[in-house]
């Protein structure tokens, strides 16, 4: 099975970090391949950076499937270029928040997710309506740390660990949703510190939910509905110059 992650930023600090986190998730004879964007934004923090990844998103992921890679991982939480690629390719297609919305969804009555800023917030909050699931969607809260800066994992896990009680206490979630890829390796630590602490709930990583909703549906031969995704009329689209 070879399966493609695509970094939807032009910064490629994650890189190796998300191989490597993938590798780990995924089964022993999964190939694993990661690539950034050539142009585009150097982090997704709102809808105008979505916009601004999209066009090669979608050029990498047409190349991914030319390279015969299964399928493909949308590696942001805003799950940007998902629709549009499902219309394009032949492969499934995987967004990050919506794999983790239904896992959650599956294990708990209601979540919360805890994301990086509040500028996400709005776009977390469509997908769960898009999804169907924004009944179960306790809350979204935010750790007011950009994305290029999550790197610093203590003051990252000190942040989420404290917005999760809130979540918990405050908004009545029973499970909790890692609202940003960059968010890695800190899930199961986290979710073991809530049971010690009387709350038994499970923490969600994005990262890892991905990996295997996309393995699932590749083992199961199925990929997205022509009659939900259907394929684009044929028309020109790049006016020339």
């Amino acid at each position: 099975m070879k399966i493609k992650v695509i970094m939807p930023i032009t910064s490629d600090i994650f890189n190796e970090e998300i191989k490597e986190e993938v590798k780990y998730y995924a089964s022993d004879t999964t190939e694993v391949g990661v690539t950034s964007l050539d142009y585009g934004p150097a982090s997704v923090e709102s809808e105008y950076d979505e916009a601004l990844c999209v066009p090669n998103f979608l050029e990498k992921a047409k190349e991914a499937e030319e390279e015969g890679y299964q399928g493909v991982i949308s590696d942001c939480f805003g799950d940007p270029g998902v629709k549009p690629a499902r219309e394009i390719l032949d492969i499934p297609v995987v967004g990050a928040c919506e794999a983790s919305m239904l896992f959650a969804s599956s294990l708990a009555k209601s979540f919360s997710v805890v994301t990086v800023l509040p500028n996400v917030v709005p776009m977390i909050e469509n997908i769960s309506k898009t999804l169907g699931v924004n009944g179960n969607l306790a809350s979204v809260r935010y750790v007011n740390i950009p994305v290029l800066e999550v790197h610093d994992k203590d003051r990252l896990k000190r942040e989420l660990y404290e917005e999760m009680i809130k979540a918990i206490e405050q908004d009545h979630a029973h499970a909790l949703v890692l609202g940003c890829t960059g968010f890695m390796g800190v899930a199961a630590e986290l979710q073991e510190r809530l049971k010690q602490n009387g709350y038994d709930v499970p923490v969600i990583d994005p990262v890892f939910a991905a990996t295997k909703l996309l393995e699932s549906l590749i083992s199961m031969g199925v990929k997205q509905s022509r009659l939900t995704y259907m394929t684009p009329p044929s028309k020109k689209r790049v006016k020339s110059s």
